[in-house]
């Protein structure tokens, strides 16, 4: 489990390139090798290798050799840490969301009001 600021600061890093969550995703269907990932992202195996290496040191993927080919494995860990993060705050935009929506219904009802 990621427990602390610098661990969260770096899920939330490496949440932050639509690259690493597209790895992310495709990882979430099973291991791949780096190539199979780069692949379909058009980009340089360097720079997928790159990518991985921020998702590793958040702990979201974990990378094993096997003789020149690296597999890479999705670990949630890391993502339970994360998600568990932002429900604390979900009460919050629940309540400023339904506020908001009461007072965009009593502008609504008051113009409808005011037209008649």
């Amino acid at each position: 489990m990621v427990e602390g600021a610098p661990a969260l600061d770096a899920v939330f890093h490496a949440l932050a390139h639509d690259a690493r969550r597209e790895m992310l995703r495709r990882l979430a269907a099973g291991d791949l090798t780096v190539g199979e990932l780069a692949a379909p992202l058009q980009m340089s195996l360097a720079a997928a290798s790159k990518h991985l290496k921020v998702l590793e040191q958040a702990g979201l993927v974990r990378r094993t050799a096997t003789g020149r080919r690296h597999i890479c494995r999705l670990r949630l860990e890391p993502l339970s840490s994360a998600v568990a993060w932002l429900r604390f705050y979900e009460h919050f935009w629940d309540e400023r969301l339904d506020a908001l929506q009461d007072a965009v219904e009593r502008t609504t009802d008051f113009d409808e009001e005011e037209s008649q």
